[in-house]
């Protein structure tokens, strides 16, 4: 991962002059989103945000083709992206040199939840942990800072500790 002490320079500029845009008022709330699409034939999803794509299945024991991660996968693969990103910006806010950085993110996913004599098990990925493996040249105490300050400020794992309500629905469309 070379570069990365030089990344966090520009990291640096640019957070500061976001942070500039929005003490001036310039900045306002995004609207984000995805569109995801069932595939005929495979069933495998394609999520598209803005220009780009992930392809997601699932393995031969749920009639998958194992084209790309699943979705509790992906749902780990964000939460460390997120983190990620998180320990970058604040590293370069914080003046924190990085030569590397990664992230392993685990947790357990149960395919039995709401099965019967399983009825107590979460459907859903549950014991999420995450390690982190950096080098660098700062204090410890340095580092315990950063690592406060990503806990503090990144949004996907400030989502998975707060969860806020999701509200569905459901349109009925005619067929292609």
């Amino acid at each position: 991962m070379s570069g990365l002490s030089e990344y966090l320079i520009g990291k640096r500029d640019a957070v500061l002059a976001q942070r500039e845009q929005v003490a001036a008022g310039d900045v306002k709330p995004l609207a984000v989103s995805a569109t995801v699409t069932a595939e005929g034939r495979t069933g495998v999803r394609r999520i598209r945000a803005r220009e780009f794509q992930i392809i997601s299945d699932s393995g031969p024991d749920l009639a998958g083709h194992n084209l790309g991660p699943t979705s509790p996968e992906i749902q780990l693969g964000v939460l460390g992206s997120c983190l990620t990103h998180t320990f970058l910006i604040q590293a370069a806010v914080l003046s924190v040199p990085l030569d590397s950085l990664d992230i392993d993110v685990t947790a357990t996913f149960d395919p039995r939840a709401g099965e019967p004599g399983y009825e107590d098990v979460p459907v859903y990925p549950h014991d999420l942990r995450y390690t982190v493996r950096l080098s660098s040249p700062a204090s410890d105490e340095k580092i315990s800072e950063l690592h406060q300050a990503v806990e503090r400020t990144c949004p996907i794992l400030n989502l998975l500790i707060n969860p806020q309500p999701i509200h569905g629905s459901l349109e009925r469309v005619p067929a292609p």
